[in-house]
């Protein structure tokens, strides 16, 4: 073998390798959970970064929903349901229980290279 082969497969392995662990400081998305209990979601207010999941979990004993208008609109979630949904735009969603009203909280999906609040 030649120089320039081994050269260029130690260069290939190096990539690879840092592709399978992940580049030091590059933003990965997250799965972020918020518990829908006692009528209320929790944490009401929640900081994300781009590219982030968020899943409601029903742990109250009714269904609720999760309304974000023009946005996103879940099923009804009995007791132990999930819904999620991957935030693509930075901006603050509001949303609401379609169910009850009165059920309210906000994400705020900041830049992947802001800082966020889970």
């Amino acid at each position: 073998m030649t120089a320039s082969i081994l050269v260029r497969g130690a260069c290939a392995a190096a990539l690879l390798l840092a592709l399978a662990v992940g580049l030091p400081g590059a933003a990965q998305a997250a799965d972020v959970s918020v518990k829908i209990d006692n009528f209320t979601f929790g944490p009401q207010r929640l900081s994300v970064k781009l590219g982030d999941t968020v899943v409601w979990t029903n742990e109250d004993d009714i269904p609720h929903t999760v309304v974000s208008i023009s946005r996103f609109r879940s099923a009804a979630l009995d007791t132990g349901d999930k819904f999620s949904f991957t935030f693509t735009k930075a901006g603050t969603y509001e949303y609401f229980c379609g169910l009850h009203p009165q059920m309210q909280g906000t994400i705020v999906v900041e830049a992947a290279t802001g800082s966020a609040t889970k």
